[in-house]
């Protein structure tokens, strides 16, 4: 197996483990939990399954409907343009491959979600007292965490390019 395949095939292995993981744990919710019925399980955290109809923190979720189409034709989009993304990645570039894997994963759960139920189920709700954070899923933490690491990529591909325009200007007052 040559470089290029073997480095697919962990971006695809980790698509699928983070699709996976998401599915698996969004059905035992479905079948361990009441709708609306948190179960505590830290003092910040509960378990409560809820479906959302609209994208991050229920944005369009009251709407008539036409959410559900528009999220998932973004979702695609987004999948198609990762994916692309993801084959045309340097084999030095691990950090990044993660970031997209993560975050195509992510995407690919809650895409599966929209298409089968007509909304994305959520099930972990973190708390202080009485106010609540958005419920959420492994999809979706997934693809924060995948967010975080292409903001960390871009800040440091940031400074790398500062740097090597810095020594290149040293190098020419050099002379």
């Amino acid at each position: 197996m040559n470089q290029a395949s073997r480095r697919n095939l962990t971006w695809f292995l980790i698509v699928v483990g983070v699709f996976a993981a998401d599915m698996v744990t969004k059905q035992i919710a479905e079948a361990m939990l009441n709708y609306g019925q948190g179960i505590a399980i830290l003092p910040v955290l509960d378990f409560t399954l809820l479906y959302n109809k609209g994208a991050a923190f229920s944005f369009l979720a009251s709407e008539s409907g036409w959410q559900r189409w528009f999220f998932t034709g973004i979702s695609t989009l987004v999948s198609i343009m990762l994916i692309a993304w993801l084959r045309k990645l340097e084999s030095n570039q691990l950090w990044l491959g993660i970031a997209l894997s993560l975050v195509l994963g992510g995407a690919l759960g809650n895409l599966f979600d929209r298409i089968a139920f007509g909304h994305v189920i959520d099930f972990i709700a973190v708390h202080w007292g009485d106010a609540y954070f958005p419920a959420f899923n492994i999809a979706d933490s997934a693809i924060t965490v995948g967010a975080v690491m292409l903001g960390i990529d871009a800040i440091r591909d940031s400074f790398s390019r500062e740097g090597t325009a810095s020594d290149q200007d040293s190098k020419q007052e050099a002379r």
